[in-house]
């Protein structure tokens, strides 16, 4: 079983940065994508960014692209999610999220097999 512990949220004001970290443990596939959803109230969860740990490959949602940074530790059991420029419809709880390389794309969330419990980030004045 594999579990995923986020942290680095908080409230902060627009155009500000916060950096999210996910911590995993477990036996994990060595070929693992690491994602990043977000749920905002009222909404459905939708795919961030994610990361392949093997390869290094990055993929970002089009609304976050060039403000916010997905990385992973040299291990591969931390993956951080480094935001900038934050926007108030940045609000959300942050999923952090496990899965092997497959087929499916790393921006669905079919990919990912495990998930943590979230961690909100506020983005309001």
């Amino acid at each position: 079983q594999v579990r995923l512990v986020e942290s680095g949220g908080g409230l902060v004001q627009p155009g500000g940065s916060l950096r999210l970290s996910c911590a995993a443990s477990g036996r994990m596939f060595r070929s693992r994508v690491m994602g990043w959803f977000r749920q905002a109230p009222e909404k459905e969860r939708e795919f961030v960014a994610s990361i392949r740990w093997n390869s290094g490959d990055t993929y970002y949602a089009e609304s976050v692209k060039g403000r916010f940074t997905v990385s992973a530790d040299d291990a591969g059991n931390t993956v951080y999610l480094q935001m900038s420029s934050l926007e108030p419809e940045d609000t959300a709880v942050y999923y952090c999220a496990y899965g092997p390389i497959s087929t499916i794309s790393p921006l669905s969330a079919r990919a990912y097999f495990n998930w943590g419990q979230g961690t909100q980030v506020t983005v309001q004045s």
